[in-house]
């Protein structure tokens, strides 16, 4: 399991006074791309093949509220992979300083070639890197009807 430890800071709490919905995202993001830093997936070595994560979808469970001046924990796990590396779902969870699981997070996406614009599976040299991540113990090796399998389709107005 990966870790990441953020301070809730003033910019991070909502009018209720604990951590805001948007902070979760930001630092869960913030976990990805450390994450892909440490494991020699960069921003720049992504750039250098014309690669970008795009994200599908993140499904956040709150159980406990955070607060400010506060230490945070997120966790990172591969949950799901396609063969070719097109896909990936990530599953988060937020501790406190106790270890108490405060949220978690389930993110599906997948990887975009910046220049034609659309979803592109991994080079092999970063395939190969995605061995060494930690998996979480429900990892599945996913196709692109687990990106759809919510049954959510976009709905155009008319």
């Amino acid at each position: 399991m990966y870790l990441k430890e953020f301070e809730i800071r003033w910019s991070d709490i909502d009018a209720n006074g604990h951590l805001a919905n948007s902070a979760y995202i930001n630092f869960m993001s913030h976990t990805r791309m450390s994450f892909f830093t440490e494991y020699g997936f960069s921003l720049n070595e992504m750039v250098s093949h014309n690669l970008g994560p795009v994200m599908f979808y993140e499904n956040i469970y709150y159980f406990k509220e955070s607060f400010i001046g506060r230490p945070v924990r997120v966790s990172l796990q591969l949950s799901g992979l396609s063969e070719d590396g097109m896909f990936f779902r990530f599953t988060h969870n937020f501790y406190n300083s106790k270890g108490e699981n405060l949220a978690t997070c389930d993110v599906m996406g997948a990887f975009i070639d910046l220049k034609q614009r659309q979803l592109c599976g991994l080079p092999e040299e970063l395939l190969e890197l995605t061995n060494k991540f930690p998996k979480s113990d429900d990892f599945k090796v996913l196709t692109k009807e687990d990106t759809r399998s919510h049954g959510k389709r976009p709905v155009n107005l008319h």
